[in-house]
């Protein structure tokens, strides 16, 4: 069992697309009106058929009132980090504290250059969104009136004015997987930000990649319970069971409170394009599971 005992989370991914151009506007709006507590968006720049991520955040939180926001994840090597830093802290303030870092080192090297980003090894990508992160932080650490400086090997800043601060502490949530990033993710994170999808194990992976994470926050003086572990989860509802998280809410009940209960899984971000799967998510499924979770914890349900 591995609880890390996160407050449980539960979101949507939603697809940017351009055309139908409210589309994303629209489910974003049901998602909220279902009870969901986040609404994210991948980020492919580089990507003609979506919207340019950041720009979506900022129009969708002037049109909700209450659900938090995030990039799923955002694509660091075309977002320069100190802009980056003042513009979350920026949307933040005026939308009342709902915008979340999530943050990726990037891939697609070809589209990314292609956009005028630079090119970076796997290696390479790593060590500047470590520098990325320190540099946010450093934007944002508004405690001290002296400029900042930074000196890295990929991002420089000389005399950058602080601030301003956000207007609650903006958690950096990481899109990770090998071990060298899921380190880094122990090491800086707030939280881990991984897609089922990608996990060729399935969510038997996810112990391996947990140890990761707590080595890495244990070397760095840090307990492993102060990184948030979610998952971006896909499946289907069916009358009968077909696997994991394809059947009758019963079922994504059970697998979704194994989640947390096996390998300390807190937030659960719904991939659906789908209205009607997202009102059913937030309002059967995602209740019952938290119920499940505080009878496990022995704690009342929230």
């Amino acid at each position: 069992m591995t609880d890390y005992g996160h407050d449980l989370l539960f979101g949507a991914f939603i697809t940017p697309v351009a055309q139908p151009a409210m589309q994303p506007v629209e489910h974003a709006i049901a998602a909220e009106e279902a009870g969901l507590d986040l609404v994210s968006f991948q980020d492919h720049p580089y990507q003609a058929t979506y919207h340019d991520t950041w720009t979506l955040l900022s129009y969708i939180a002037s049109r909700t009132e209450r659900i938090r926001l995030s990039g799923n994840v955002l694509n660091l090597p075309l977002r320069d980090p100190a802009v980056l830093a003042r513009s979350l802290a920026t949307l933040d303030n005026l939308s009342g504290g709902r915008i979340e870092l999530g943050i990726g080192a990037g891939g697609f090297w070809d589209a990314i250059a292609g956009m005028g980003g630079r090119r970076l090894s796997a290696g390479q990508s790593v060590e500047a969104l470590e520098e990325a992160i320190e540099l946010i932080r450093t934007v944002w650490g508004t405690q001290s009136r002296n400029s900042a400086g930074f000196a890295g090997n990929y991002y420089r800043v000389d005399g950058v004015r602080r601030g301003p601060a956000p207007a609650h502490d903006i958690g950096i949530w990481i899109g990770s997987y090998g071990p060298r990033m899921l380190r880094l993710t122990g090491r800086h994170g707030d939280g881990w930000l991984p897609s089922l999808p990608y996990l060729k194990g399935g969510p038997s992976d996810l112990t391996e990649m947990n140890r990761y994470i707590d080595d890495g926050a244990r070397k760095a003086g840090r307990e492993p319970s102060d990184i948030r572990r979610m998952l971006n989860i896909g499946g289907q509802i069916a009358s009968n069971s077909g696997g994991f998280l394809n059947g009758p809410p019963e079922q994504w009940i059970d697998d979704l409170a194994g989640l947390n209960r096996d390998y300390g899984i807190s937030g659960f971000i719904l991939m659906a394009d789908d209205p009607g799967l997202i009102e059913l998510y937030a309002g059967e499924i995602a209740p019952a599971v938290r119920e499940r979770v505080a009878a496990e914890r022995g704690v009342s349900s929230p």
